[in-house]
């Protein structure tokens, strides 16, 4: 057991007694990160805040920023509304907007528990993509008490001329899938779902990648899917789009596998995402999540909180070389040592702290640095699949294996070479206001993530943003060991 002795909270398998199985770990270890983070929190006072871009040369200076001068700004969007994204901020900014309904695997935490979450995915959106976010969290429940996807609906349609684009977070199911399609379909800004577009672009990244390793083809392998919530059933239909055979994936809920006797889906029009699933999947009408994987070649897993949600044994009945994505957060459905030790190939979980994290992390900075900046009415699918294709080439350059089949957040190259495959695709779909070249959208995106990744230094450098003393990291790892016992 060593301390700890800076800040970069490295090596954290070595911070525990030598005396702790690899489970008490991994378990001690998400106990820590969320001790530091609650601690961090409250020291810092929540993680973002807002600085001019301007600068400030004299009194006259307010003159020219606010009234009078500013007064020329509002008649030329009157008369040209397009205007607004170039003189304003409106161009590079994104509104994380959520309900709360569904944190993380938290549940319903009352629409302000959602903040944490929201302010989290602004930090990576201005530290890895350069662009900018405001966290928004909405009460939208009716006089019935449950969230009404309508008023979040309503809610971005009102937003929507301050904001050059919308991720949407943490929003339960079915309601979801209502409030995506209709703001894809109503909006002419790009409207992203990050739960579902995003862990359905970087999983399929870090599937293509594994195949690869595997030695598999996309049209051949066996697929059983756990969950049937936004995130899987847009991984299947990303998987589909590129060569999966829908007749090998078994998708299982909590009542059993999707198929065209689920009679209680077909029933209920709010899940037509799943329905449509029940009709091209599973044709034998596998009924249980341990049936679908035996000799299936991979299993992705996006459901509960495990650790004990994906048993050993089960793994152990998949193909040789079996693929497991494990993603439920903040704790995967089975550890990777217990996967791996029950004859799992290749395992990646939505965590840093074990190999192949395939978290959306990977993917919404630089897809939405690449919409921002050719002006996208929209994202489409073959967006997002140019994205998972430009993150799985990214990894493969610098060499794949078992445990290295995604980039790590900290290979900057990713985020630019997502945001020019996400531009490009833009404008060959027809829903870019402006063309650029691919070299230029590069250019222009690394610049941008460099002044942003400069910016947040400089602060540090010049303590305006303070390191919190090591003391506070210690209290953290003795009350995360002693919640264990």
């Amino acid at each position: 057991m060593s301390k700890i002795e800076n800040l970069k909270l490295e090596n954290l398998d070595s911070l525990f007694p030598e005396s702790f199985t690899p489970d008490q770990i991994a378990q001690g270890k998400t106990l820590f990160l969320k001790e530091v983070a609650e601690t961090m929190h409250e020291f810092y006072g929540g993680k973002m805040q807002t600085i001019p871009k301007a600068g400030y040369y004299g009194f006259n200076w307010f003159n020219v920023w606010y009234s009078p001068g500013v007064s020329r700004v509002s008649t030329e969007i009157r008369e040209n509304p397009k205007r607004s994204f170039d003189l304003s901020n409106r161009g590079n900014l994104i509104a994380v907007v959520s309900d709360s309904t569904r944190v993380l695997g938290d549940g319903d935490c009352g629409p302000s528990g959602g903040l944490g979450v929201m302010e989290g995915k602004a930090f990576l959106m201005k530290y890895l993509g350069g662009v900018d976010a405001i966290a928004l969290c909405i009460d939208a429940k009716g006089e019935d008490g449950k969230s009404d996807p309508k008023k979040i609906i309503d809610f971005v349609k009102m937003i929507q001329p301050s904001v050059g684009g919308v991720n949407l977070e943490d929003i339960s199911q079915p309601n979801c899938f209502e409030v995506l399609d209709t703001l894809r379909d109503t909006c002419d800004i790009p409207v992203w779902h990050d739960d579902a577009q995003g862990t359905g672009c970087v999983t399929l990244a870090g599937l293509i990648n594994a195949l690869k390793v595997a030695g598999k083809k996309m049209g051949d392998v066996k697929i059983a899917m756990l969950g049937a919530g936004a995130s899987n059933t847009t991984i299947a239909s990303l998987i589909i789009q590129t060569g999966g055979d829908p007749k090998k994936i078994v998708m299982c809920d909590s009542k059993g596998g999707l198929h065209a006797d689920r009679a209680d889906i077909e029933a209920n029009k709010a899940f037509y995402k799943k329905w449509e699933l029940c009709q091209s999947t599973n044709p034998n009408k596998i009924n249980s999540i341990d049936e679908a994987m035996k000799g299936a070649d991979v299993l992705i897993a996006l459901s509960r909180p495990g650790p004990d949600v994906i048993k050993p044994e089960w793994v152990s009945t998949m193909a040789d070389k079996s693929i497991c994505f494990v993603c439920a957060n903040p704790v995967p459905e089975i550890y990777p040592h217990a996967a791996k030790a029950a004859g799992a190939y290749i395992v990646a979980t939505g965590r840093g702290d074990f190999p192949n994290q395939v978290n959306n992390s990977l993917c919404f900075p630089g897809l939405l640095k690449g919409a921002l900046l050719v002006k996208a009415k929209k994202i489409t699918d073959k967006m997002a699949i140019a994205a998972a294709y430009a993150i799985a080439e990214s990894a493969e350059k610098n060499g794949l294996s078992p445990d290295y089949i995604a980039p790590l957040m900290d290979e900057t190259e990713t985020f630019r070479n997502v945001a020019k495959a996400v531009a490009l695709q833009a404008m060959e779909d027809g829903v870019a206001r402006v063309q650029m070249t691919g070299d230029e959208v590069y250019a222009q995106a690394k610049k941008e993530i460099d002044e942003s990744r400069n910016l947040t230094q400089s602060l540090m450098d010049n303590n305006f943003i303070k390191e919190p003393p090591l003391e506070m990291l210690e209290d953290c790892l003795e009350k995360a060991i002693a919640q264990m016992g």
